[in-house]
């Protein structure tokens, strides 16, 4: 395994690999890397014959410098995980690689990330979708691979990707899961044995709207009630939002009566995480 810190080396991997005639396939992570990574990994191996993942935490989506300070950062284990996982190629640049004097290039999203994750973290999808195309640009991949459960990150790379022809398809892996149902994160370790207890309140608030619907609940004011109590119920988490969309396009449904999607995000102590499922 091959491990890069500069775009240009990292390009000429790629485009050398390609000339050759392998296909690659990019795993874009911010570290600390847990089991969900993995799938990621997994599936990207099915899709390509070369594997590069990328390590980066990216400062300009956080909304919150103290966020950024705290996030968890284990560079030597994710480089041992991603050589047992039979990656081909890390790329791991520095932020000031990736953001040097004078940089004032970005990315700008549309109405897709106007709402929820985008109206509570201001600046946050600009972030992810300047970090990102600069991570294509630098790997030059066939296809890359994201988790389902950063679903509005998911709608927006893709938009983005088709609006500016960049050629790279995108591979939606679904949401991996603990045995109790929380969702994977690199979050979850911060969380206290109590919190880490409280936070399965997240997967069963979804799951609960979910049955609901399955039952022939169509209002999603309905769904959405159901949901918020379960979350309600646990005192040591506190909802910012829970939201029931159009699959698509993110628009807030009243009834559903296509594909849609329920977004929540929520608090836990000081640790803040979102989750979905998909509806229909």
């Amino acid at each position: 395994m091959e491990v890069f810190d500069d775009p240009d080396a990292m390009r000429g991997w790629s485009r050398a690999r390609l000339g050759s005639g392998a296909t690659i396939a990019l795993v874009p992570t911010m570290g600390a890397l847990h089991a969900g990574h993995l799938t990621l990994v997994e599936e990207a191996r099915r899709r390509a014959t070369a594997v590069i993942v990328s390590i980066f935490v990216n400062p300009i989506q956080f909304d919150r410098a103290s966020d950024f300070d705290r996030y968890p950062r284990a560079t030597d284990d994710d480089l041992a995980a991603c050589r047992a996982a039979g990656v081909d190629a890390v790329y791991a640049p520095a932020v000031a690689t990736m953001y040097p004097p004078g940089f004032q290039t970005r990315v700008v999203p549309g109405a897709l990330a106007d709402s929820l994750e985008g109206g509570m973290r201001p600046g946050h999808f600009e972030g992810v979708t300047t970090v990102v195309t600069k991570l294509l640009a630098a790997t030059v991949p066939d296809v890359a691979v994201f988790g389902q459960k950063d679903y509005q990150q998911l709608a927006i790379v893709r938009r983005m990707v088709a609006d500016l022809d960049l050629g790279v398809a995108i591979i939606v892996v679904p949401t991996s899961r603990e045995p109790d149902g929380l969702a994977r994160s690199s979050r979850n370790v911060r969380l206290s044995p109590d919190e880490r207890a409280a936070a399965v309140a997240i997967p069963d608030a979804l799951q609960a709207a979910a049955g609901a619907y399955a039952d022939g609940e169509r209002e999603a004011a309905r769904l959405r009630a159901i949901a918020a109590d379960r979350i309600d119920r646990e005192p040591r988490a506190k909802a910012e939002y829970v939201a029931v969309v159009d699959a698509s396009t993110l628009e807030p449904l009243t009834t559903i009566d296509r594909p849609a999607v329920i977004l929540t995000a929520v608090w836990v102590g000081d640790v803040r995480l979102i989750d979905n499922q998909l509806l229909g």
